[in-house]
């Protein structure tokens, strides 16, 4: 297989674009926890503060945790 092939599959490609993925869901959270807790939508504030925690640990501690899984040399 040519390394200059677009259809050629890249793992780290993949890993970065999944990260990045889990940090925008994470980001989307945390906004709809900080809208519950506005008062913006109709939710518990109890639900605001859960929301808002999952958001943070997908933006700071799941990317961690999936990068030390992928590292390379293992």
């Amino acid at each position: 297989m040519d390394q200059h092939d677009p259809s050629a599959h890249d793992p780290a490609k993949a890993r970065f674009l999944t990260i990045q993925a889990v940090r925008l869901s994470g980001v989307a959270l945390a906004v709809l926890g900080a809208l519950v807790l506005a008062l913006v939508l109709p939710l518990p504030e109890v639900a605001g503060y859960v929301l808002l925690a999952l958001g943070a640990l997908d933006v700071f501690v799941l990317p961690l945790v999936l990068a030390r899984r992928w590292k390379s040399g293992e």
